[in-house]
């Protein structure tokens, strides 16, 4: 089969373009609702869906209703290093946007770790811009040789979310273009992109919206990008800015600066229709690829598209690839069946096996909050992996141990909630049943099929079953006018709208306190949380979007934590499963803290006391702090998993498979060691004042040392690095040995140093910068041997005077190493300029 070309797909483009009048063209530049762009049948045009990502395809709805494949986190697939991994993560998303008629993901993320206060941070790769270039590479190649368009997101320096619509981000030409463009300018000329979007924030006193410099000028002319330019959900504020900046699509619609906006703005002489034209081609381009346009074949025809997969085996490989074991000492793990099966020495009466403890490894904390969230058809939980996965007979003992937070989170244990839509009248428009205390509906997906417009209330009502006495707290998500009621007592009666709410607050703030009530475990109580003014708008979003939430008492963390100590008292091996919440790490807001939520901490050291053989899985999608480190037997990151985390944590735990992961960022021991960790801005204004120091090469500079650097992890084998070579054409090779008992997986990571700090009219630069990686297998006691090229760019810096690339000439030397603290074997290199 001949694959047809862009080129091939001019004529039906220009024929189509020089058929539409002035209103038709941009109406294509602006979403007609939420999700997609407007069909156009008079030339052949169908209706283009975009969906959210990037650990799912959520489709037009955001309904657990209508399930999606829910895969690792984006820092769990960076931390495997792979990017034919990633590939595959691309493709399988791919088949369930298809499956959800859905053309284009709106993944991935591809911002920096500055700072790891970032409330996105689970949502991006990295702090490195060459190991979030590779990874995203291989996401956005298997997302399109799939047929579905991928979309770069967020052009650029989006890399925190205070104040997020109105920051202006200062950063300097030389850490731009070194750091947060170079992710997107190498997967623009490896991957080709279909899309970009562009983000919230200001850079140097330009929104990026209407950022004519880095979207019209870096962008596409200096890049070449022929894709389409859509702004995020909001974020074009101005019509004749928008499309002068290098814009091309407003969403959501159907009210945005550009359709009829923006067709007043050329009649009135403001605009170029050329310059509409010429976003109008790059839409019909975008259509053309995904065949959209009639007379355009498909970039990829279905006869091409890779051979299915399955998304369970999907989700599970990547979350078993991603794991990083940061501890193992003594070697607990992998875990020996047969030594669970009895009571360990150490307490000939207890019952053995495992102790199981922590509300996450019930009640599994598989994702990030905000826009990526999507609702899985079913998730495998710490205890259903370790259950399946355990001999029969062996003992393994569930216990909560503390309260995940220190507030309030979804109403969801011992609660039984519906939702109840009524019109004016009273009258039941709609229902449906809650798996917890959240709503979030758009107006087009109401249940029931409820029209918005004549909803008037919605009512979430039922039953809590407490399973403690005490005070129990109560609390809204959400903004509006709100009854909350619990048995006979009133908890709030009022309006919360403030007046400096985040727009999509409603969606992605945290819950409010209104009140505690006094309960007795056991007896059922009536529940009730009216909102009368329950339809969010704001611009063109339209929906349904608040929420109930509780607090256990807070004495009762006392109980639970002794009944754990209990348990690990009396098993052969502890796992403690710690979590952060939906009301950490979020899209909305950044964290105030890395602290674990709750009494986590206090609950680990106590277990730890009580039983040597103590194994923390951390279940987070960002660093937090673990004081207690040193004092447990094992740490297992895990990242946020996916539908599919216990099963690939039983696997790892009983050495089904190896924890292969590293760590894409840098783990540091507390807040305040950190170099750089400043989210908030001064005056609306954040400096990036440490210029090009972030991550591991800020803490190079640095006079604490991290808990874990930039490129760690553990496995069940021991690797030496035994012999180092480069060629005339900057390839390395790299000799490796496993030199433990167990076949394993490594990863090879190569860095390059100036020999000489002070070289000549060079601006400074690290101690040292990731130049390649590659991946290794072996058996016990087996070599294998990896080429990693270096590429030109590893010795170039952006000269601001010239405004262009410039090699830096003189001797380097080149590391392999385990991470970026540990280099093992160096060889040297003299570049000419």
């Amino acid at each position: 089969m001949t694959v047809p070309t862009d080129l091939s797909r001019t004529d039906v483009i220009e024929a189509a373009l020089a058929r539409l009048d002035l209103d038709a063209k941009t109406r294509l530049l602006a979403g007609q609702d939420l999700w997609s762009l407007p069909a156009l049948p008079e030339i052949g045009l169908a209706s283009l869906v975009m969906s959210d990502g990037p650990v799912g395809v959520r489709g037009s709805g955001w309904t657990p209703d209508d399930p999606s494949l829910t895969l690792p986190s984006p820092t769990a697939l960076a931390a495997s290093w792979d990017p034919e991994l990633a590939r595959l993560a691309g493709r399988v998303l791919a088949q369930e946007a298809h499956r959800k008629g859905v053309h284009v993901l709106l993944a991935p993320t591809i911002n920096l770790h500055r700072s790891p206060l970032g409330g996105r941070h689970f949502e991006a790769y990295s702090e490195d811009p060459l190991l979030t270039a590779r990874i995203g590479t291989g996401y956005v190649t298997g997302v399109q040789e799939s047929g579905v368009a991928a979309t770069l997101k967020h052009f650029v320096a989006n890399d925190a979310e205070t104040e997020r619509f109105t920051v202006d981000n200062h950063v300097d030409e030389r850490t731009l273009r070194e750091l947060y463009l170079a992710p997107f300018e190498e997967i623009i000329a490896a991957a080709s992109p279909w899309l970009i979007m562009s983000a919230y924030n200001a850079v140097n006193g330009s929104t990026m919206t209407e950022h004519r410099a880095l979207q019209a000028g870096v962008l596409r002319g200096e890049w070449g990008y022929d894709g389409v330019v859509v702004s995020d959900w909001l974020a074009a504020r101005d019509t004749v800015r928008a499309i002068d900046g290098g814009l091309d699509v407003a969403m959501p619609g159907p009210h945005t600066v550009f359709g009829p906006a923006l067709a007043t703005a050329v009649r009135a002489g403001k605009v170029a229709e050329e310059t509409v034209d010429a976003a109008v081609r790059r839409v019909l381009l975008l259509a053309a690829r995904l065949g959209l346009l009639a007379g355009a074949a498909p970039a990829v025809p279905a006869p091409l598209r890779p051979s299915a997969v399955s998304g369970a085996a999907c989700a599970r490989e990547i979350a078993t690839r991603s794991f990083v074991l940061l501890r193992n000492d003594p070697q607990v793990l992998p875990l020996n069946p047969t030594r669970l099966g009895g009571p360990r020495s150490l307490n000939p009466a207890g019952i053995g096996g495992i102790a199981l403890i922590g509300h996450a490894a019930r009640h599994a904390r598989i994702l990030g909050g905000g826009s990526a969230t999507v609702f899985p058809r079913s998730v495998v939980s710490p205890l259903d992996g370790l259950r399946a996965a355990l001999p029969e007979g062996t003992p393994l003992t569930w216990v909560r141990g503390a309260d995940l937070s220190d507030g309030l989170s979804p109403a969801s244990d011992g609660f039984t909630l519906r939702a109840v839509l009524r019109d004016a009248s009273g009258v039941v428009r709609g229902e449906q049943p809650l798996p917890d205390g959240r709503i979030r509906w758009m107006a087009e997906t109401l249940p029931g099929g409820a029209d918005f417009d004549a909803v008037d209330s919605v009512e979430l009502v039922g039953t809590f079953v407490p399973r403690a006495d005490g005070p129990h707290e109560f609390g809204t998500r959400g903004l509006g006018t709100f009854r909350l009621t619990i048995g006979d007592a009133t908890v709030y009666d009022g309006v919360h709208r403030p007046a400096d709410a985040d727009p999509l607050a409603a969606i992605t703030g945290p819950p409010v306190a209104r009140g505690a009530v006094d309960l007795v475990a056991g007896e059922p109580v009536e529940v009730s949380l009216l909102a009368s003014d329950p339809k969010m708008t704001y611009g063109s979003l339209r929906g349904v979007t608040f929420g109930l939430a509780h607090r256990e008492p807070i004495g009762q963390d006392d109980e639970l934590i002794e009944e754990a100590v209990a348990a690990a008292l009396a098993a052969d091996t502890a796992i403690v499963v710690v979590a952060t919440t939906e009301t950490v790490e979020s899209e909305g807001f950044d964290r105030g803290s890395l602290r674990l939520p709750g009494r986590q901490d206090e609950l680990v050291s106590r277990v730890a006391a009580a039983n040597p053989r103590t194994v923390v899985v951390v279940n987070a999608g960002a660093p937090v702090e673990m004081p207690w480190r040193d004092d447990v037997a094992a740490i297992l990151l895990t990242w946020f998993p996916g539908e599919q985390g216990g099963a690939a944590l039983a696997d790892v735990l009983l050495g089904r498979a190896e924890p292969s992961g590293r760590l894409p960022t840098t783990w540091p021991g507390r807040l305040d060691e950190v170099p750089v960790h400043r989210v908030t801005p001064q005056d609306g204004v954040l400096r990036y004042d440490e210029e090009g120091f972030i991550g591991y090469r800020a803490w190079q500079r640095h006079d604490s040392k991290p808990a874990y650097p930039f490129g760690f992890g553990l496995g069940y084998t021991g690797w030496e690095h035994e012999h180092i070579e480069l060629d005339e054409a900057r390839t390395v090779r790299v000799r490796l040995r496993n030199t433990g008992r167990r076949h394993g997986r490594t990863v090879v990571q190569l860095y390059v140093a100036p020999a000489d700090r002070a070289t000549a009219d060079c601006p400074p630069r690290p101690e040292r910068w990731l130049a390649g990686f590659t991946s290794a297998s072996a058996d016990p006691g087996q070599t294998a041997q990896v080429e990693i090229p270096l590429p030109e760019r590893a010795f170039q810096v952006w000269d601001t005077t010239a405004g262009s690339w410039r090699t830096v000439p003189g001797r380097y030397i080149v590391h392999a190493a385990h991470d970026a603290a540990t280099p093992t074997l160096a060889t040297e290199l003299h570049i000419t300029g």
